[in-house]
């Protein structure tokens, strides 16, 4: 936690090294700042969530705390704020993929594995409850982490240069996957043909038939023009992001309990106001490309078959990152 004085809430600053010498420094001071970092600008629903997050301790607090929030990569990238995280300097929050804390907590790349949620109501319903507190108490014993909610919300769907719209269509369909060995393994079980190929070259495959598309978000779907090349998407929804908002366990020691408890509450809410938020602009980027022609959106007529197809690959998987009570528990939501 880093204490200076300064007259905005939210700012944005302008050097690393400044940020640590602050947080080295500054505990000295009388006024309590609070310092996050984002990848993005004030702009993205990741930001929105964190600058959501500041306004919500200091309505709850009733306290005029600073929140200083440094965007656009400025403290580095995910891997480096785990690392401040875990030490507890430079920041006291941020939000970051599930796959950067895997090693302090091997389990956490369940929540990347696709189908692991039914659908977007299951998806909050297990955001909303206590299903991932033995994760995060994971996390918190040894990253001295902790989880203050869990925002997200794209959806990831198939996107392809043809129609795809149930079984038969999508066996043996030619599809870029990420690079995690789990991706490839769920989609050959559903009969498609997964290759994990570099992402920057995903157009120039679609164009010269290496590959038949994708899968992805709406917001990737758009900001690279995908549809100019594979305008078919289907709504497989495989996958829904889950970004966990993360608070300094040094930093949150820090505090007295009032003040934790204020943390707790407004990051619990500021993920599900950035839930919300990803979720329905992912859904207006697709109506928004949808109207102006740019794609063809399709339902999977045969949806409930890929749900169970995937079931022996999830129970693999799972045994693999001694995960089966937590995949267990999470069906069960």
């Amino acid at each position: 936690m880093t204490l200076f004085n300064s007259g905005k809430k939210l700012l944005q600053g302008t050097a690393v090294a400044g940020a640590l010498a602050i947080s080295a420094t500054a505990v000295q001071a009388a006024d309590m700042t609070f310092r996050g970092a984002s990848l993005f600008d004030n702009e993205h629903a990741y930001s929105k969530t964190l600058i959501r997050f500041g306004e919500l301790v200091n309505e709850y607090s009733g306290k005029d705390i600073e929140f200083d929030l440094r965007g656009n990569s400025e403290l580095g990238i995910e891997p480096d704020y785990i690392n401040f995280l875990n030490q507890g300097v430079a920041i006291d929050y941020a939000i970051a993929a599930p796959s950067n804390l895997a090693r302090f907590a091997p389990s956490v790349p369940l929540m990347d594995m696709p189908f692991v949620f039914r659908d977007l109501d299951h998806w909050n319903a297990v955001l909303s409850s206590g299903v991932l507190k033995p994760l995060e108490d994971v996390i918190l014993e040894r990253a001295d982490i902790k989880v203050i909610g869990y925002a997200g919300g794209g959806t990831r769907n198939l996107i392809s240069n043809k129609q795809i719209s149930n079984m038969e269509e999508l066996a043996g369909h030619k599809m870029r996957v990420m690079g995690a060995p789990i991706q490839a393994r769920v989609f050959e079980a559903l009969t498609a043909a997964p290759s994990a190929i570099a992402y920057s070259e995903v157009y120039n495959a679609i164009q010269t038939g290496v590959v038949d598309g994708l899968e992805n978000e709406s917001a990737s779907l758009l900001q690279y023009k995908f549809f100019e090349v594979a305008p078919h998407v289907t709504l497989t929804q495989h996958s829904i992001t889950v970004r966990p908002i993360l608070f300094s366990g040094k930093s949150f020691a820090k505090l007295s309990p009032e003040m934790q408890e204020v943390v707790l509450r407004a990051g619990k809410e500021a993920g599900e106001y950035g839930r919300e938020l990803e979720s329905r602009q992912d859904g207006e980027k697709l109506k928004q490309m949808e109207a102006a022609k740019q794609i063809q959106v399709h339902p999977f007529a045969e949806r409930a078959k890929l749900l169970d197809l995937v079931i022996p690959v999830q129970d693999s998987y799972a045994k693999e990152l001694g995960a089966e009570d937590l995949l267990q528990a999470i069906r069960e939501k």
